[in-house]
């Protein structure tokens, strides 16, 4: 079936707009049946090429080959520190300016300025007047401040490694002494697991799913582990529906690309999305009303939280990053090796990745059960006796008495 006789396919459902093309802005009713999942539509659209200049739309060709990320003047970063006089500013100015051209993302210019001002704000309540008066105390007091204000481990953790990071750029430039990062002071955080989704509870909430967008937004979460913003940030052009692929060429939070894969059902969702949106919006996900902004994270989580409301999940803590680790436990659990997933999941230290198998551990879970097994049937009785060959092994090396 070709595309046009799929666009003739969709409007013959709807003789009320005889001869009309669905619109490509969703109503106001993002339940309206012209946007439901049709499972029955098996055609793919062919992957997006940017057209000829010759007799395309130039907005549209623009829209299609626009950078990924628009280099924003050094001014534009520094503009927060805009009429401030806080001790270390200048230098404050300098290490984002060195970061600026070292080619950094716009993510990390933009957190080494408000983290700067909140470690400058703090030296300047602590009555210190320039970086060369700053003492290790100091950065012991930044972080009992944060702590008494209620952040986070995490956030006080981040705090500190920029005001390290700040103090290390001094260091190269001979502006303050060396001391300050010997024996650096460290917080550590909670080792917590990663947490899923029930695979009862994910069931319920694709139940109720049948806006096409939607469907299509969550299940790709679902079934290739993407972050939120890696797939609010992925244009038409990455997805190649046929290879059953979507590529990512940097990453938000690592800055590396990667590839991932669709399934069965993410790709049938996809491609039902692909046949309906508006082809002239470079994101894959857009924005209503707007010309090439993608959607924004909280539309996409107020969305979320509505079908987890519909399917009676609201009270279950769920979030949409729950989906990367839903997807994660999954793959592992259906014998994914661990260095296949850090790639899929774009993780640089293979640690991160260790979380997951600690949940899902199979196993450590089939030792577990055998053990107690026997311990439930036939008991110990209170009589406890080393397997014989490790026995003979501990009295040969004279370690058992």
């Amino acid at each position: 079936m070709t595309r046009d006789r799929e666009t003739e396919r969709i409007v013959l459902l709807f003789p009320e707009h005889p001869g009309r093309v669905p619109a490509a802005e969703p109503d106001s009713d993002p339940d309206d049946s012209l946007w439901f999942w049709d499972p029955a539509i098996h055609i793919y659209p062919p992957d997006p090429v940017p057209p000829s200049r010759s007799h395309a739309d130039p907005i549209q060709v623009e829209s299609l080959t626009e950078g990924r990320e628009r280099r924003f003047p050094l001014d534009a970063y520094l503009r927060p520190l805009a009429g401030l006089s806080l001790p270390g500013q200048a230098e404050l100015e300098r290490f984002v300016a060195h970061k600026y051209r070292r080619n950094m993302k716009r993510s990390t210019l933009e957190g080494t300025v408000s983290n700067g001002k909140l470690f400058l704000r703090f030296l300047e309540q602590q009555g210190r007047r320039s970086v060369q008066e700053i003492r290790r105390e100091d950065l012991e007091a930044y972080v009992e401040q944060e702590q008494d204000r209620g952040m986070k481990p995490c956030t006080v953790k981040g705090r500190l490694s920029h005001a390290y990071a700040f103090l290390g750029f001094l260091i190269e430039h001979g502006e303050v002494a060396r001391e300050l990062k010997d024996r650096k002071f460290r917080i550590k955080l909670p080792e917590s697991l990663p947490k899923a989704m029930d695979p009862a509870d994910v069931r319920k909430l694709l139940s109720v799913i049948n806006h096409v967008r939607n469907r299509a937004l969550i299940l790709v979460l679902l079934r290739t582990g993407m972050r939120i913003g890696e797939l609010l940030g992925t244009k038409e052009m990455d997805v190649h529906l046929k290879e059953r692929r979507i590529e990512i060429p940097q990453a938000e939070k690592t800055g590396v690309g990667r590839v991932v894969y669709l399934s069965e059902d993410a790709q049938a969702a996809l491609h039902a999305w692909m046949n309906v949106r508006d082809s002239r919006k470079a994101f894959l996900f857009y924005a209503q009303g707007k010309r090439r902004e993608r959607m924004s994270y909280v539309a996409a989580r107020v969305l979320f939280v509505k079908y987890l409301e519909k399917a009676g999940l609201a009270d279950k803590g769920y979030t949409l990053h729950r989906l990367r680790h839903t997807f994660a436990s999954e793959m592992l659990n259906a014998g994914m090796r661990l260095e296949c997933l850090q790639q899929l999941l774009g993780h640089t230290n293979i640690q991160v990745t260790r979380q997951y198998a600690r949940l899902t551990d199979k196993t450590r879970e089939e030792e577990y059960f055998r053990a107690m097994e026997v311990i439930e049937k036939d008991g110990i009785h209170g009589h406890y006796q080393l397997d014989p060959e490790l026995q003979a092994f501990l009295e040969e090396e004279k370690l058992l008495d």
